[in-house]
Order: C-alpha cells, then sequence, then structure tokens
C-alpha cells in the first residue's frame, strides 16, 4: 500500500494537466468560464483518448465470422421436440455467443388422428429432429464456419447445395430398396401364380363397376410431399443466420431482412401486415354439424392502429365468451334476418352450443356449430352489444381447409353432416355467401388446390370483393416457383410458412415474384409453433399484406402479437410507419389464357347456402 502522500500525487499525474490545472485554478475561485476554456484546451483525459483510438483501430479489425454452430433438441408450443440453433462469432479474436432461434417441426397435429397414426407421426418427428441436430453440429458446423454471418446469400447457396446432395443420396436409397422389393415380390409371385389364377370366363374387372361416374370427374388428390428427415436444420440454420447478421450490424431484425429483399436499399416507410386474429376454432364435435368453417379470424380495419385493433379484438373475444356462457341472449340479427329463407330459419333457431372449456392449440376457444348462419349470428351479436358493426369496425376471415372435407368416394364436399356438394356447387355457395354477408373478406383454401378450374372461377366472381388465399397449396415453399411463376391455382395470394428447408433466400425470392404478380403475401405460424418471435420480423421485413398467428392466448402465440406491438411502436416513433390499405384484384379485369373458362358466371342458384 503506498503512503497517502505518494497516492495522492501518483493520482495527479494520472489524471493529466486538464484535471490538475482545473482543481488548482478552482481552489483559488477562477470563474466558471476559465474552466470551460481549461477543458476545450485539454478536451480528452487519457482513458478517454486510448477508448478513441480503439474505436478508431476497431475500423480496421476483422469483420465477425462464424466459428460454430450448435444444434440441440427442444419442445414447441405444443411440447413436442424440435430443432434449436445456436450461431457463435469470432468478434475481435474472442468467440461469442451471437444469437439463436428456434424452428417450428413440420408436422402438423392431427385432430382425429388415429393412435397408430399418431404414434408414427411422433416417431418421424423424433427421428426428423435427432437428423437435424446432427447435421447443425457436424457437416453445417464444417461448411459455414469462416463465414461472414451478413452475407446470406452465400450462406444460404452452401445451405441449398448440401440439402440437394442429401436429398439424391436419399432418393438413391429408396430406389435400391424398392428393387429389392420388386424382386422379392417377382419371386413370390411366380410361386403363387397358379394358385391365384383367376377361372377362365371370369371377369377381373367386375368390381371397377362401383366406381361412381363423380369420382373419375374430380381430379384425384395430389400425393403427399414428403418431407426429408433433418431439412429443419437448413430452415434454422439460415434463420439463426439472419438473426446473427442483424445482431453483428446492431439493427433490429426486420430492418435487416428488409436491406436483403431491397438490395441493401432501406424504404423510408414500412407498413405492417394486418393481423388475422383466429377467434374460434370449429372443430367436429357432435352434435354440431357445420363442417367448411375450421378457423373463424378477425381483421381490424386499417384505420386503426395495430394496437387499437388488437385491444378492439379482445373486447370482441371477452363478449363472445360471455354470449356462449349465457347462450339464451342472443338475439336475431338485422341483417340476417332480412332474407325470407333468414326469417323462417331464425324464428326456429337453436342457441349456439356451449363452449367447450378448452382452448385450441392455435390459442383460441374450440367450439362447433350447427350452420354457418348461427356462427354469423353469434359474431354480429357479439359485435353489436360492443356498439361495433361487422364490415365497418371489423372484418372477417374464414379459413375453410376445403382439402379436409372431400369425400372422394361421392366426389364432393361434405360441407355439412350428410350435405355434399360438387366443386362447382362450392363455388355457387361462396359466390351467394360474400354477396350476402360482404364484411367477410377473406377465404382461406375454399377449394382443394386439384381444382383449379373451380379456383378461376370462383377467382373471376369474387376477387374483387374477397381475398381468395392458397394455403394448403403453399406448404412447400421450394415447389412454388417454377421459372418465374407461381406453381398454384389462381388465387389472391398465398400463406408461407417458415418450415422445413425454407431459407430465408427462398422467402425474398418468392415474395419479390409474388408482389410483382400482384398477390399478397401472408406470413403463417405452423400448428406446432414455438416462442421464437422471428416470424413477426420476417413478415415486417418483407412486406407482407396479412400475418397469420393464432389466437391472443398460449404464449408461443401471444409472445409473436407482443413483439409486432413493438415493431410498430419503434417505427412510429423513428417516422417510418405508412398505413396500410385494403385492395382487393378483380381477376375478372385481366386476360384470360385459352385454355381457361369465361369470367362470366351463371346467376347463383338461391339454395345453396347451407342451412
Amino acid at each position: 500500500m503506498e503512503p497517502g502522500g505518494r497516492r495522492l500525487e501518483r493520482r495527479r499525474q494520472l489524471m493529466g494537466p486538464r484535471q490538475e490545472a482545473a482543481e488548482y485554478y478552482r481552489g483559488h475561485g477562477v470563474p466558471q468560464r476559465m474552466e470551460d476554456a481549461l477543458n476545450a484546451l485539454f478536451p480528452l483525459r487519457p482513458a478517454d483518448l486510448y477508448g478513441e483510438l480503439a474505436n478508431y483501430f476497431s475500423k480496421f479489425s476483422k469483420a465477425p465470422v462464424i466459428c460454430k454452430l450448435v444444434g440441440r433438441k427442444v419442445l414447441d408450443g405444443v411440447g413436442q421436440p424440435t430443432l434449436e440453433v445456436e450461431i457463435y462469432c469470432t468478434v475481435k479474436n474472442y468467440e461469442k455467443r451471437i444469437c439463436s432461434t428456434v424452428i417450428s417441426s413440420h408436422s402438423q397435429i392431427p385432430e382425429d388422428a388415429l393412435p397408430g397414426t399418431t404414434e408414427a407421426d411422433e416417431k418421424e418427428r423424433m427421428d426428423s429432429v435427432n437428423t437435424a441436430v446432427e447435421w447443425v453440429n457436424d457437416s453445417l458446423n464444417t461448411l459455414l464456419r469462416g463465414l461472414e454471418p451478413t452475407d446470406q446469400c452465400k450462406v444460404d447457396k452452401i445451405l441449398g447445395e448440401y440439402y440437394t446432395k442429401q436429398a439424391e443420396e436419399k432418393k438413391e436409397i429408396q430406389k435400391q430398396e424398392e428393387e429389392e422389393a420388386a424382386e422379392v415380390t417377382l419371386a413370390l409371385t411366380s410361386c403363387i401364380s397358379s394358385a391365384t389364377a383367376l377361372p377362365v370366363g371370369k371377369k377381373a374387372a367386375k368390381t371397377g363397376k362401383k366406381v361412381s361416374v363423380a369420382e373419375s370427374v374430380i381430379p384425384p388428390a395430389e400425393p403427399i410431399e414428403s418431407v426429408l428427415r433433418g431439412s429443419l436444420a437448413i430452415g434454422g440454420t439460415s434463420l439463426a443466420i439472419a438473426k446473427a447478421g442483424a445482431t453483428i450490424s446492431h439493427i433490429p431484425l426486420y430492418l435487416h431482412i428488409a436491406l436483403l429483399k431491397h438490395d441493401q436499399d432501406l424504404p423510408k416507410e414500412m407498413t405492417l401486415p394486418l393481423p388475422m386474429v383466429t377467434l374460434l376454432n370449429c372443430e367436429k364435435i357432435p352434435p354440431a354439424k357445420l363442417k367448411f368453417a375450421k378457423e373463424v379470424m378477425l381483421i381490424p380495419p386499417v384505420q386503426l392502429s395495430l394496437k387499437q385493433g388488437i385491444e378492439r379484438v379482445l373486447d370482441i373475444q371477452k363478449e363472445l365468451m360471455r354470449l356462449l356462457e349465457s347462450p339464451g341472449k342472443v338475439q336475431s340479427s338485422p341483417q340476417l334476418a332480412d332474407s325470407k329463407k333468414g326469417k323462417a330459419q331464425n324464428a326456429g333457431k337453436k342457441a349456439p352450443p356451449r363452449a367447450l372449456k378448452r382452448i385450441s392449440h392455435l390459442g383460441c376457444l374450440i367450439t362447433g356449430y350447427d350452420s354457418l348462419e348461427q356462427l354469423l349470428l353469434l359474431m354480429q351479436t357479439a359485435c353489436s352489444n360492443l356498439g361495433l358493426e361487422l364490415g365497418t369496425d371489423m372484418y372477417l376471415g374464414i379459413n375453410c381447409a376445403a382439402h379436409e372435407l372431400m369425400d372422394y368416394g361421392k366426389g364432393k364436399y361434405e360441407i355439412l353432416t350428410g350435405t355434399f356438394k360438387s366443386p362447382d356447387e362450392m363455388v355457387d355457395m361462396y359466390v351467394e355467401l360474400i354477396n350476402k354477408f360482404p364484411f367477410i373478406i377473406a377465404l382461406i383454401d375454399p377449394l382443394r388446390k386439384e381444382d383449379r378450374e373451380q379456383w378461376n372461377n370462383i377467382c373471376c366472381a369474387l376477387g374483387s370483393k374477397c381475398y381468395l388465399i392458397a394455403e394448403d397449396a403453399a406448404t412447400h415453399i421450394s415447389k412454388l416457383k417454377t421459372d418465374q411463376n407461381i406453381n398454384t391455382p389462381r388465387c389472391s395470394g398465398v400463406v408461407l410458412k417458415y418450415i422445413n428447408q425454407t431459407k430465408v433466400s427462398d422467402l425474398i425470392e418468392l415474395t419479390g415474384l409474388l408482389d410483382g404478380q400482384r398477390h399478397i403475401t401472408i406470413l403463417g405460424s405452423p400448428d406446432g409453433e414455438s416462442s421464437d418471435d422471428s416470424l413477426v420480423d420476417l413478415a415486417v421485413g418483407l412486406g407482407a399484406r396479412f400475418v397469420k398467428l393464432g389466437g391472443l392466448s398460449r404464449g408461443e402465440r401471444v409472445t409473436k402479437y407482443n413483439r409486432l406491438l413493438a415493431i410498430e411502436e419503434e417505427l412510429a416513433k423513428n417516422s417510418r410507419l405508412r398505413e396500410a390499405n385494403l385492395e382487393f384484384v378483380a381477376f375478372a379485369e385481366e386476360s384470360q389464357p385459352e385454355e381457361e373458362p369465361s369470367d362470366v358466371l351463371p346467376p347463383p342458384k338461391q339454395d345453396v347456402l347451407p342451412p
């Protein structure tokens, strides 16, 4: 320990001439302006000077590079295994953890799957996640080491090449297995051919007479696209690299994505996507009969801020739950009672069923209905009780999920229990539905993706009044783009989900193509969502028109709405927020290819709505 005098002397030496002079003159009553003059003469302390020099030379230091990737198995919002990817970078010669991301698993949650099917799905999911963890910790860790996290294109190119190589190897293995199985089958067939030979004169194709005419008319369902085991590693790593690039650049992820999409030219203003908030999940619950409205969503008007829109949705949700607890209070709505048919139905209409005491994995209430008008009556009553009007103060969207309704034996959609309609009759039903209830501004998957002729018809009839959106047809993003075209039925837009081998560059390229073809982009969360909120930044950065995040419940859903609110506040503070708009596409005004049917539709039938 130094003596007091020597310690004071050393302190004065370290303080430098500015501090020493200032203390001396301050003790002798020097005015404040003299101290200010001394500060001007000696502006920096030695420590400050060293800091300035360090900052200056750091500009010439090597840019941060990826030094390690860590993959691990974690749980998603419904307790299923999925993948987390961590990024470590070398920053100024030190290894530093930059960020991590969790990607959602590809498998969807079956509502009425058999126990054996569920077990097989769970095993496949587990194997896929384990393979993805191996890819990240082994191959991808080696391939990406030394690359800059800000070079997203180069990283995604390497990831794409690796995925293609793994897919080709998988095909070769499957081809060998099929050849071996064919040889075994041929040997067995030759041994028992005499025992299974048909009697002379017996017609082998007799069973074919049972096939109905309607079944041969509708296009068959496209085969389910197989998911390569381990493909989660590609999407998870690409998104983690994007987050690392944003962190290194000291900007939010949505700005980093916007810069990537616009070639480093940041837009002066950005528009927030409108939320499609799922209010009800209409399961197939006996004795409820309604099948073709899987999700009912609320869409706030554009004149409200996001915060105001979310608050209004919450008010409607609370009122709706109150009505479901006391169904006798639901009164007839004037709009639904105007039609002759509506008067007769409303007179003897049953009260809405009581809501089940459980929340869907989508973060909303689960209940069931006997008819669509029963559901719309409840929605209108809830809004009226709050002094709101559907079509002005709030809009509706319906996820029809038509691919789940097709009865291939009859060749028709089962919209109600025991009520079937052909694809053409479905178009007529939707035309009358939107004309009668114009506050429904979005229909998701109103038809199967295979019914392309009917998609064309419904777009020509309703494109200027309603968004007709494909979600099931857009599950595999890598299959959507074909030679600067979108491989989907004719529609207003698509729902994109960041799953499996999807890369950030794929989303950027695809949304640019959709923008150029007047399609709207919707970023949607999958069923097995995680608490990672990167999806919201992707939606804002890519300029999506809507974002479909589920309901205002469950932590993995609410955290994304909170992130959207935070981005709105930040953009408004920086004067970068631009008001959204609702513009429909008038498909009938566009020129049609020769092979497509005419835009002119026959007048809709009178009794096409489900009773």
